[in-house]
């Protein structure tokens, strides 16, 4: 029975990779990972030649099969997405758990690293010793409701947010929360366009309409009150 890897690889900056994660995708016979084009870049920075095999949130059924079918022969195996750690907002955690619950002899071991999650808390200077997770938001059921019990929210709520949609959500934000509400938005962290911009929802909003070169990248989303 081969072991399931579960490997963090880099947020934005292809020197944020652990020893041990390197060691892990040079010793696996396949790498399973949500874009090869993304992998293909990282792994050819540390000269790694390895088969690659699509695992997304699209494919998560067909390709989990194939990639327990491969554990079951004995082959060990990846688990990589494109940034941060598998199965933190993303479809990892369901792979993980078909091969605990259809392979239960089968080893699954983590290589932790980067994570954008703890790294915008880590420089947001927000309480962390509790907190929400929400992921990405949905795009339209349930919003406007899940904008309001973030505004009630007691503790400090984190989210993930795209380009497209990072205007309309501060909008959304500035309408719902009060001025005692602090918001935090990390961007493009480890890039080179690193920047993170804290204020009241309004005033962060007015920053990247006034910025709008900055409406680009990856954002994550602190909120505090």
């Amino acid at each position: 029975m081969g072991t399931l890897f579960v490997v963090a690889t880099p947020i934005g900056n292809l020197g944020d990779i652990t020893f041990r994660a390197i060691e892990a995708l040079k010793s696996v016979e396949v790498i399973a990972c949500e874009d090869t084009r993304v992998t293909a870049r990282l792994l050819a920075r540390y000269e790694i030649k390895k088969p690659l095999v699509i695992f997304h949130a699209h494919n998560a059924r067909a390709s989990g099969a194939r990639i327990l079918g491969l554990l079951s022969q004995g082959k060990n195996v990846a688990l990589v997405t494109d940034a941060g750690t598998p199965g933190v907002s993303d479809p990892g955690n369901e792979l993980v758990a078909s091969v605990r619950h259809e392979l239960p002899d089968a080893r699954i071991e983590v290589i932790p690293g980067a994570s954008a999650l703890t790294a915008a808390l880590s420089i947001a200077g927000a309480p962390t010793s509790t907190f929400i997770f929400l992921g990405f938001l949905p795009h339209k059921k349930g919003r406007k409701k899940l904008f309001e019990e973030i505004a009630n929210a007691p503790r400090p709520i984190v989210f993930y947010e795209s380009p497209h949609r990072i205007l309309k959500t501060l909008s959304t934000l500035a309408d719902t929360l009060s001025p005692q509400h602090t918001v935090t938005v990390a961007r493009e962290l480890t890039k080179i366009h690193e920047s993170v911009v804290i204020g009241s929802a309004k005033e962060v909003e007015a920053h990247f309409i006034s910025a709008s070169q900055e409406v680009r990248g990856e954002f994550v989303l602190i909120i505090t009150h």
